[in-house]
């Protein structure tokens, strides 16, 4: 039976390209790294060249011209010094066996030029990878093909994952990688998450309009979706000004069920929120939802909206910021994972990007530890299809 051809991710082949950099041009051992043949990785250097492999535009216009330049530049340095340099190292192995030269090179392969080596000791390049690679260990071949897919994976979960969390990522992904593996790679790589930042609060709590009671009592363990909504108002700063966002999270499944942006913190932000929550979980009569005590949630508008689809008003203590914890908290992962590492020009380009990460990365993407390493959409559907 013949060998099934292994298959490659466009984001493999863009991120051995890039190792190719990193290794000075040198496209050889680039590849015995990777445990992949020469000629591959030959043939996805020279589709880059033309712009044509899928996933490498990304490094740049110019950056095979980069690489072409740092063996011109190696051509240039590497002179006769360096030559004569060598030789005072390596002359007593010229009248030796070909194993006794190729251990010289590959002592020497992090200094010199292979291939000025491979010339003074008068041996084939290709030889001595054939060499090397018989002394590369499978075990290390794996890991340099690890290293690869968990900088992938950093980069796609916003560099916001700890190593057990991307390491069940990736192994929700069908890849087979130990929690220890990703520790170490994401150590030695230095591939740290971001921390979060403190935001001050945007809402006024400070007024003498109706409030509701507070019927959590920061009880937040809710068995089914759909019960208890919590809601809050935050704001991010564009080139243009504030804009604000309000957002209605599950207490069960943890979805960002609604939400809204404007560039004005009235009423209709909150109800604009809480119509789109409606709408696309149609919650029944009863449902909790909770939020702080600011003049938007006791407006008139917004009480009005409650009272129509027979929901449970909740409120926060005046000033407890615990009682509406799990909304903080998921302006705490938004603003440390976006945020706060964007410089939005327009109040366009923040609604784009923040609907983006809500739609796109939170509910469908974000593995949550207390999910059991699901997202939130896996947690509400595993809920119904056990229900139905």
């Amino acid at each position: 039976m013949s060998k099934k051809q292994k298959i490659y991710t466009a984001e493999f082949k863009a991120e051995a390209i890039k190792q190719i950099e990193e290794n000075k041009g040198n496209v050889s051992e680039t590849a015995r790294q990777l445990g992949i043949s020469m000629q591959t990785l030959s043939n996805w250097y020279n589709k880059a060249k033309a712009r044509r492999l899928a996933g490498t535009q990304q490094y740049s216009p110019d950056l095979v011209a980069l690489l072409e330049e740092n063996k011109k530049l190696k051509q240039q340095l590497k002179t006769a010094e360096m030559e004569r340099e060598f030789l005072k190292k390596g002359s007593s192995v010229l009248c030796q066996g070909k194993s006794v030269r190729y251990a010289c090179m590959k002592q020497y392969k992090d200094t010199y030029p292979i291939t000025m080596m491979a010339k003074l000791l008068k041996v084939s390049v290709s030889r001595f990878y054939d060499w090397l690679k018989r002394g590369m260990s499978k075990r290390v071949i794996l890991r340099n093909q690890q290293t690869i897919l968990v900088k992938i994976a950093h980069q796609e979960t916003h560099e916001s994952y700890g190593y057990v969390r991307l390491a069940k990522y990736l192994q929700s992904k069908g890849i087979q990688i130990s929690e220890y593996a990703v520790r170490c790679i994401k150590k030695l790589n230095q591939l740290y998450f971001k921390r979060h930042k403190r935001f001050k609060r945007t809402t006024n709590s400070d007024h003498n309009r109706f409030v509701y009671n507070n019927l959590l009592e920061q009880n937040f363990a809710v068995t089914a979706p759909n019960v208890a909504w919590v809601s809050d108002i935050t704001y991010i700063w564009t080139a243009e000004g504030w804009l604000y966002l309000t957002a209605l999270k599950d207490l069960c499944s943890k979805q960002v069920v609604g939400y809204s942006l404007s560039e004005r913190m009235t009423a209709d932000l909150v109800c604009n929120a809480l119509s789109m929550a409606i709408r696309n979980h149609k919650p029944s009569q009863g449902l909790i939802v909770h939020s702080d005590r600011g003049s938007q949630y006791c407006s008139y508008e917004y009480r009005n909206m409650i009272e129509k689809y027979g929901f449970q008003g909740s409120m926060s203590k005046r000033g407890d910021c615990y009682d509406n914890a799990p909304i903080e908290s998921f302006w705490g992962i938004l603003k440390n994972e976006l945020v706060h590492h964007r410089n939005y020009k327009t109040r366009e380009d923040a609604k784009a990007d923040i609907t983006k990460y809500i739609e796109l990365f939170y509910n469908q993407q974000r593995i949550q530890k207390g999910l059991d390493f699901k997202t939130p959409n896996q947690m509400a559907e595993d809920f119904y299809k056990l229900v139905a």
